[in-house]
């Protein structure tokens, strides 16, 4: 429900929000133009009654004075029947220059307030401020679910550019966005008499009958500074059945205008209060510095529309077509779906594939449209689940557990449980586990364990599937390959070769950038933005796979940078290692924010080894000097396999390594880069005590290693790895 709530009204009315709020910012910084704009402001001590007594003198005409919340002080008069106004001069009571509203205020104030259609229009704009109240609302309450809970409202998103943006923009911009539509709907529903309206004082029902006395001899306007009056509107030249109305910030009321008695007065209630507050805090009138931050909030509409657009888009092509999708009465084996961005569904039509092609009649669908009942001829159910924020329910699977909860009893047939997440997260997997353990509750048998798959791992996903096969006495060989964006060519530019004399070749690889449009730049798609941490994907000749590579570069450094050592095998290595500089590959980017320092001044420890130095490079290459930054470093040996060496000398000279040590496991000495850490272990525990960041690069043995290695050095602080991987400061990429 909540999804639905924060996703249908943003896509109905993302046109009519972007076109309230740019107007509503662009009305919301006048005030302050105003303010700049006014020449004089009231002095301090000056009386109504003495201004009045000015203005008069210099317009015998004058109908009525007002003054604006900016301080702007107004005369509205008749000279020989022609109307005219004038901005005042309180010091003088003198006009300074002509009143007239700007054409461009009033066609803007009409564009806003009603599109220029009356009240279907005004309407039509308190139902867009509804939407914006409900995406508001909802958007708070989603990014809390998606941080881990209200605690964590603003720790750092991570996730796709333009997710982060339409959270970053989101927890920024709220606040002015719920005030803008509450106030908006207020004042609709004050248009349309729906609330009270604060009334006027009752006319009063006797006065003198006289004429004559002038504004300084009114006791009530001698006893009223300038700074209170709203309007003082004088009698009707020649009826003496009028009189003179006077309102301020404290009420309003009627003076005699014969002998200047006070006839009536009202002070303003705390309806009237509420309703003139509400009224400020939505112009800005009365506070011109609230109007321009509420006009630079209302600025973060359009963008978290436009953001927030993309991302749906982004959401319905990542759902790929499940073919040859049998009837879930007809089906062998019933796959349910648990997914909130859309990357689960490509996992399961994988194993639909795979599965259909082995002979079984597969029915693939949301978790949400769990029916057992309608499973006839299921031999096991496999519900593929990811997790959102912590540890909730995805959003094809709303409701899930519910309908499990309310069975009368556990289904017959086998299920199997295999989670989707990211081990960095406290609730890895936790909606998957939820599952299975209610599953277990309810007697409900499981075939295998459940199996989890950390951040979208291809070859996790495919031992899994050797598992499934050897349960269900059907190989299965689970090849996944995420959508593949479009590749673009990439010429090598230059080679530094390595590992020769340990017949262990390897190369750093530096390509030449194709070119990138604005709309790429922009939006960072393609080569239009990356940084060092990130992954380019080789598309290698006589496969459609990409393999992945970790960038030793970013986009600043004007070109694509990688080290590549050969696999026994390996399809891409080995052409890597052929290319010559002019020679072309397919090359396209991935992303991988959560690989890379924190955006923080606290030390880092690079940890690395062989080829895994890549990417630590290229973040020493982007550090800035005065952040710590310390390598630890494992290769074979110094003479064939110590990569960027000059490098790292000129990077220590220049204070963006701190320091660098190296392990070689092909020497004498036959030391490992967790030894390393060990012989250290008091600079690495104070260090992390300190706040620094952990992250390692390399083979999964080595990262093992060095996982073993820090748990001993943090023993006696009472850190874990745990908890540095909780606090995103102990990241692995590890291959």
């Amino acid at each position: 429900m909540l999804r639905a709530l924060h996703k249908f009204p943003g896509l109905i009315a993302a046109l009519l929000i972007v076109l309230m709020t740019l107007s509503g910012a662009i009305l919301s910084l006048l005030p302050a133009l105003e303010v700049a704009q006014t020449p004089f402001q009231s002095e301090a001590d000056l009386t109504v009654a003495t201004l009045a007594t000015r203005v008069a003198s210099a317009y015998p005409g004058v109908e009525e004075i007002r003054r604006a919340p900016s301080g702007r002080i107004t005369a509205f008069y008749f000279d020989n029947g022609r109307p005219g106004s004038v901005v005042i001069d309180p010091a003088t009571g003198a006009g300074v220059a002509d009143f007239e509203l700007s054409s461009f205020q009033r066609w803007m104030t009409n564009l806003h307030r009603s599109l220029f259609l009356g009240d279907a229009g005004r309407l039509t704009a308190a139902a867009t401020a509804a939407a914006l109240l409900v995406l508001s609302l909802s958007g708070l309450m989603l990014t809390a679910r998606r941080m881990g809970g209200w605690r964590h409202i603003f720790a750092r998103p991570r996730g796709p550019l333009v997710g982060r943006l339409h959270v970053e923009v989101a927890r920024l911009t709220v606040i002015g966005l719920l005030l803008s539509s509450i106030t908006a709907l207020f004042m609709t529903a004050s248009t349309f008499d729906l609330i009270p309206q604060a009334s006027a004082p009752a006319f009063p029902a006797g006065v003198s009958g006289q004429t004559g006395a002038g504004p300084d001899t009114m006791a009530l306007l001698g006893a009223t500074r300038v700074r209170q009056l709203r309007e003082l509107t004088f009698p009707y030249p020649g009826d003496a059945t009028d009189v003179f109305t006077l309102k301020t910030n404290s009420g309003a009321g009627y003076l005699d205008q014969g002998t200047g008695a006070t006839l009536v007065w009202s002070d303003a209630g705390p309806w009237q209060r509420l309703t003139e507050t509400i009224y400020m805090l939505h112009t800005g009138q009365g506070a011109a510095w609230l109007g321009v931050i509420l006009g630079l909030m209302a600025l973060g509409a359009p963008i978290m529309a436009g953001t927030g657009v993309i991302l749906w888009v982004q959401a319905r092509r990542a759902r790929p077509r499940i073919k040859r999708n049998v009837a879930a009465g007809q089906a062998d084996t019933i796959l349910l779906v648990g997914s909130e961005g859309g990357s689960t569904w490509g996992f399961s039509a994988t194993l639909h594939d795979a599965l259909t092609q082995a002979g079984d009649k597969v029915h693939t669908g949301a978790m949400a449209r769990f029916a057992p009942e309608r499973y006839k001829s299921a031999k096991r159910v496999i519900v593929l689940a990811a997790t959102y924020g912590d540890g909730i329910a995805p959003a094809s699977a709303k409701g899930f557990l519910e309908r499990l909860e309310r069975l009368p009893e556990a289904p017959h047939i086998p299920l199997m449980v295999l989670g989707f997440g990211d081990r960095q997260f406290p609730a890895f997997c936790g909606y998957a586990a939820d599952v299975a353990r209610m599953a277990q509750n309810r007697g409900w048998s499981q075939l295998l364990p459940m199996g989890t798959i950390d951040r979208q791992s291809p070859q996790e996903f495919a031992r899994w599937g050797k598992a499934l096969g050897e349960a269900v006495g059907t190989p299965l060989e689970l090849s996944h390959s995420p959508a593949i964006p479009r590749s673009h060519d990439l010429t090598l530019i230059s080679r530094r070769d390595y590992g020769a004399d340990m017949q262990a070749p390897a190369a750093i690889l530096r390509f030449a950038l194709p070119r990138s449009g604005v709309l790429a730049r922009l939006t960072g798609r393609g080569f239009g933005r990356f940084a060092a941490g990130d992954l380019l994907g080789i598309v290698p000749d006589g496969s459609p796979v990409p393999r992945f590579y970790s960038l030793a570069s970013g986009k600043r450094d004007g070109f694509a940078e990688i080290c590549v050592s050969r696999l026994p095998g390996g399809l891409c290595s080995g052409q890597l290692l052929g290319l010559a500089p002019g020679d072309t590959v397919q090359g396209i980017i991935r992303h991988n924010p959560e690989f890379r320092p924190a955006s923080n001044r606290k030390p880092v420890i690079l940890v690395g080894a062989g080829t895994g130095i890549g990417p630590l490079a290229g973040f020493a290459r982007a550090n800035r000097p005065g952040r710590p930054m310390h390598l630890y470093f494992g290769a074979r040996h110094p003479g064939s396999d110590l990569y960027y060496e000059q490098e790292l000398q000129d990077w220590t000279a220049d204070s963006r390594l701190t320091s660098v040590t190296t392990a070689f496991s092909r020497t004498p000495s036959r030391v490992w880069v967790q030894d390393a850490l060990r012989a250290d272990a008091p600079r690495i525990a104070q260090l992390i005590e300190d706040g620094a960041q952990v992250l390692v690069c390399g083979g999964r043995g080595m990262a093992a290693g060095v996982a073993e290695a820090l748990t001993e050095i943090l023993a006696p602080t009472g850190l874990t790895t745990a908890l540095l991987k909780a606090e995103a400061r102990y990241v692995e990429d590890t291959y």
